[in-house]
């Protein structure tokens, strides 16, 4: 347990050095505290003897440790309160009804990326976990077609098709007739093999205008695919932290990013928003993760936020909470 007086110090120390990235001195926390330089210093003493504090290399200054960010995060952060400039930027995202759910996850990430200078992950369900129940078509105007692809777990994906105006809708129906016979029960990801080796040469044997129908729906089980991939946005902000001027570590940590094993391990099926603080993830040792879980209409998917140890917990949270809020929440 830290005393008062210890603990005002230690969230000085711990939020000075995320705002400057300088070892922080005793001079420095007693300019802000009615405290001796004497006191601060027999004080920090007593922080780094619990490691919660360590010296650097370069300086006689003192920076949060590991288990002292976990400390301060488990029991002195308060998420920040956001600036209505932040909120203005993610919520024209969220009121623009023209996007799509998966649209409004990416672009609301790429957002948060920009305002925190970190790097956004968005990791949606895997496509593999997502069966193809049913394939339906509405006709929209002459040559226009929505085809809706719904999954097992109720999830509905809806695709324009846009044809030429000569097309019959009998050869339409007889089209998805097919497909639904032939494809139910298929994972998303393996749509496109089932179409072209399985369905593919029924179409061309039943289906006059086999050709124009096959690629129409080929590209729009493709897009659904797609959806479910990973979306990394910002990896160079790793070239701005002032800790990462090592370009070997530099390369070690943007080379992670290109490993699809590594970037899936950061899927959680935690519930709510999530700290990993480095150590206790498995992607770096140098790096915060916050993560969050969601599920929304069906669609089951992890977002998180990368950047260094030093990171704004505070802010990062309150971003992805009110993302959380907007989209529907997360897994209950």
């Amino acid at each position: 347990m830290l005393t008062n007086r210890q603990e005002k110090i230690f969230k000085l120390i711990v939020e000075e050095y995320i705002a400057s990235a300088q070892a922080i001195g005793s001079k420095a926390i007693c300019e802000q505290i009615n405290c001796s330089s004497a006191t601060v210093r027999n004080e920090m003493v007593v922080l780094e003897n619990k490691g919660l504090i360590e010296k650097t290399h370069i300086s006689s200054g003192r920076v949060p440790s590991e288990d002292g960010y976990r400390y301060y995060v488990d029991h002195l952060m308060q998420p920040k309160e956001l600036s209505g400039e932040d909120m203005l930027k993610l919520q024209t995202i969220f009121h623009n009804n023209s996007l799509e759910l998966s649209d409004v996850i990416n672009k609301s990430m790429e957002i948060v990326s920009d305002l925190t200078n970190y790097t956004s992950v968005v990791l949606g369900t895997s496509s593999s976990d997502n069966l193809i129940a049913k394939v339906e078509v509405v006709l929209a105007s002459e040559n226009k077609l929505v085809a809706l692809l719904i999954t097992d777990r109720g999830h509905v994906e809806h695709k324009n098709i846009i044809l030429a105006k000569n097309i019959s809708m009998l050869e339409v129906k007889k089209t998805v007739e097919i497909i639904n016979r032939l494809i139910v029960g298929t994972p998303i990801n393996e749509a496109g093999q089932v179409l072209e080796y399985k369905i593919k040469p029924v179409i061309e044997k039943q289906i006059k205008q086999h050709e124009i129908l096959y690629n129409a729906f080929y590209e729009a089980f493709k897009d659904v695919a797609e959806h479910n991939e990973v979306k990394i946005k910002g990896t160079s902000k790793f070239l701005t932290q002032p800790e990462f001027d090592d370009s070997k570590k530099i390369k070690e940590i943007l080379t992670k990013f290109d490993d699809p094993e590594l970037i899936n391990k950061i899927k959680t099926d935690d519930n709510g928003v999530k700290v990993y603080i480095g150590s206790e993830s498995e992607f770096d040792d140098d790096v915060g993760i916050i993560k969050l879980n969601y599920k929304v209409a069906g669609e089951r998917g992890t977002i998180a936020i990368i950047g260094p140890k030093r990171m704004e917990y505070d802010r990062v949270l309150a971003l992805l909470n009110f993302i959380n809020e907007n989209i529907g929440g997360s897994d209950e």
